[in-house]
């Protein structure tokens, strides 16, 4: 079995390959060719959690181990690290270990891309990210790579972390600059990434109708970075409902208040499938992670 370093495994999940590879997963459990339990989570000391995830089609099975360590930003230590076991189905011989905090980054990022593609209005931006930490950097750098967006705004808890993330960007060649407030941003930006662990909305009630949001920072029930009114004058799409509605905190909240129904919600495989196009106002696509995404990165990776 082959290890590979959190360099390499970045190496072998270019974005744009990998939207794909997402795009192939998710029609395959569509269609009953894929599939992958619940993922089991074990909670952990100062809100962590340990979250194993396994899935299978047929052809390639994983199994990804990895804990979420919200505070570990302020030790100076990475907040997801994990690994992905990558098998055979047929005969479970391991074919290969990944780096699963660089599979998390980029999957998820990879997973918006796809979405923005199928779903944005104005796909080129600007863009908007919140929360500079990996997933705002893997979203930045998916968007830019996958959708060719020039212009990004960054803001972070503090001006440190979102102006590093702008600096990064224009090394991108983006035109990239730090903002204090998303406000300062949402007149020009039509892409919109929050990723965040905030407990509390880090979006205005109302944005352009022409706007697109990937929300996926908050991955507990107790988590929220879009506010109740957002999500009921939106379209809401999302990567499992099984998944949404056992951890997407920004949809339990709003459907809590009496401002979302479950039933209003699509997920995005439906869309894949050639479902009838969103309606008018913001679109809203909301994830909270799912092991197909890592069973598509292992394909990427290994050529499955």
């Amino acid at each position: 079995m082959r290890i590979f370093g959190r360099e390499e495994t970045a190496k072998l999940l270019p974005y744009g390959p990998l939207a794909e590879s997402i795009r192939e997963v998710a029609l395959a459990a569509a269609g009953g060719r894929a599939g992958a339990p619940p993922r089991m989570r074990v909670p952990l000391p100062e809100g962590g959690a340990l979250l194993l995830m396994p899935a299978s089609d047929g052809e390639l099975a994983i199994t990804k181990l990895v804990t979420v360590h919200p505070g570990n930003a302020d030790r100076g230590l990475p907040t997801i690290q994990g690994e992905v076991v990558v098998l055979e189905a047929k005969t479970g011989r391991r074919l290969g270990l990944l780096d699963g905090s660089v599979v998390t980054a980029r999957r998820t990022a990879a997973l918006s891309l796809l979405a923005a593609k199928v779903l944005a209005p104005i796909p080129q931006g600007p863009l908007l990210v919140v929360g500079a930490g990996t997933q705002g950097r893997s979203h930045l750098e998916a968007f830019r790579e996958g959708l060719g967006v020039r212009r990004a705004f960054v803001t972070s808890r503090t001006a440190e972390s979102a102006g590093r993330l702008a600096a990064h960007a224009r090394a991108l060649g983006m035109d990239a600059r730090a903002v204090r407030r998303p406000e300062e941003a949402l007149e020009e930006a039509r892409l919109v990434v929050t990723a965040t662990t905030s407990r509390e909305p880090v979006l205005p009630e109302a944005l352009h109708p022409e706007t697109f949001v990937a929300a996926v920072g908050a991955y507990t029930p107790g988590m929220a970075e879009l506010p109740p009114a957002l999500v009921a004058g939106s379209s809401v799409f999302v990567d499992t409902l099984e998944g949404a509605r056992e951890e997407a905190g920004d949809l339990i909240r709003a459907a809590g208040e009496g401002r979302f129904r479950w039933e209003e919600a699509r997920e995005l495989a439906e869309v894949l499938r050639g479902g009838p196009a969103p309606r008018g106002g913001p679109l809203i696509f909301k994830s909270v992670g799912h092991a197909l995404w890592d069973l598509a990165a292992a394909r990427r990776a290994l050529g499955g």
